[in-house]
């Protein structure tokens, strides 16, 4: 398919952009150590991760939110400690790694060189389920400069919700077509391109640790299917 008239792209930003498994997991681990507490943290992170995603997909259907992406950490997290034995983990402890550790994640080291190239050609925002606090935080941390952050905690319905993707449309004033979805993840593009965006799928195959994506097999569907950041420059006509 042609992509001669994409304009903007939006990209997912969770786990495409930012690599929220190594964030989280040493918050664990480190919390762990002060305490002489050993346990898989790995695999208490992607259930970590795995739950409060559930919590936040398709939010805002049948009632308004109540919360955000924040909350649901935090919430995921005392279950977690719960199940885990790890009592031991203070109020203090259990902040600083469903709130500090998420505000302070690191992004993949292909992208932010990339950023700016992109953003000479096309308007690149943000388009994400994670809260404007995150990724405003995170966009200093790493000094990455979007044109524009759409966070579903604004829109008030949540990927992957087709209100939420149409709500984007509106606000760029573009046609569907005109926009390109950038992403990791199949549920994502699938859903945008159920409502006429472009999709570009940038594999991100350590986004789980070792355990590997679940859905780690793009779409053929995707109009761009790379490895990596400076992959999908050149694939969009950009020089890096």
């Amino acid at each position: 398919m042609s992509l001669e008239r994409v304009k903007a792209l939006t990209f997912d930003t969770g786990g495409t952009i930012l690599d929220w498994h190594t964030g989280f997991k040493m918050a664990f681990e480190k919390t762990g150590a002060n305490y002489g507490l050993e346990r898989d943290w790995a695999a208490i992170t992607n259930d970590l991760r795995r739950r409060s995603l559930a919590k936040m997909l398709n939010l805002g259907e049948l009632e308004p939110p109540v919360y955000n992406f924040d909350s649901a950490h935090r919430v995921v997290v005392d279950e977690l400690c719960g199940e885990n034995e790890l009592g031991a983990f203070t109020e203090d402890d259990r902040h600083g790694i469903a709130w500090t550790a998420p505000h302070r994640f690191k992004c993949w080291p292909d992208f932010p060189s990339v950023l700016p190239k992109l953003r000479n050609r096309f308007t690149v925002c943000s388009f994400t389920i994670l809260s404007f606090r995150i990724i405003i935080d995170t966009a200093k941390c790493n000094d990455l400069s979007w044109d524009s952050v759409f966070s579903c905690e604004a829109i008030g319905k949540y990927k992957v919700l087709p209100a939420s993707y149409q709500t984007v449309i509106r606000w760029l004033s573009l046609e569907p077509s005109e926009i390109c979805m950038v992403a990791c993840h199949n549920f994502d593009l699938d859903a945008a391109r159920g409502v006429g965006f472009k999709t570009a799928f940038v594999r991100r195959p350590d986004e789980w640790g070792h355990a590997g994506p679940p859905d780690p097999d793009p779409n053929p569907d995707c109009d761009i299917i790379v490895d990596s950041f400076p992959d999908l420059a050149v694939a969009l006509g950009v020089r890096v």
